[in-house]
């Protein structure tokens, strides 16, 4: 278990939970990380030769951000840093590692495209997220949400 700092626990303190971790808790416990991690490893680099590569569920979950917020690379990069929801969702730890920069996901995600992972990873989330009765609406920063079908909300 990781140590706690200071952030954590200022961050624990505070009053209620935003909608964009209310968001990225819920896509967290329905992504099969481990199962959308083997599709993408018998094409993942696997560091025997030149630099070591990112830890590949790192990289899925920025790749994942980046979508959903409809950012650039820099602009990804500099959300993580910024953001404590985004960094939790990421599983950074500064005293540890850095966020992956720019190029390295743009690399990630021609290597997701070359291989047709990423159209297959869109069509499992949509299928899960339509079996619980959500529907994905991307968008911005402030407001990439998720939302409940019509038919979800006359179950209710």
């Amino acid at each position: 278990m990781k140590q706690q700092t200071f952030s954590d626990y200022e961050y624990a303190n505070r009053r209620r939970r935003t909608r964009r971790e209310i968001f990225l808790d819920t896509m967290e416990e329905l992504i099969p990380w481990e199962e959308w991690t083997e599709w993408i490893r018998p094409h993942y680099p696997s560091g025997k030769r030149g630099r070591p590569p990112k830890d590949l569920e790192t990289m899925l979950r920025m790749y994942l951000l980046q979508n959903w917020f409809l950012l650039s690379g820099e602009g990804i990069e500099d959300a993580i840093y910024d953001s404590y929801a985004l960094r939790s969702f990421m599983h950074i730890d500064f005293f540890e590692e850095q966020v992956p920069d720019a190029t390295t996901l743009l690399k990630f995600r021609q290597l997701l495209e070359r291989h047709g992972i990423g159209e297959k990873i869109q069509a499992d989330l949509n299928s899960r997220l339509e079996k619980k009765g959500f529907v994905l609406l991307s968008g911005s920063m402030v407001d990439a949400a998720i939302v409940a079908t019509p038919d979800a909300v006359r179950e209710s």
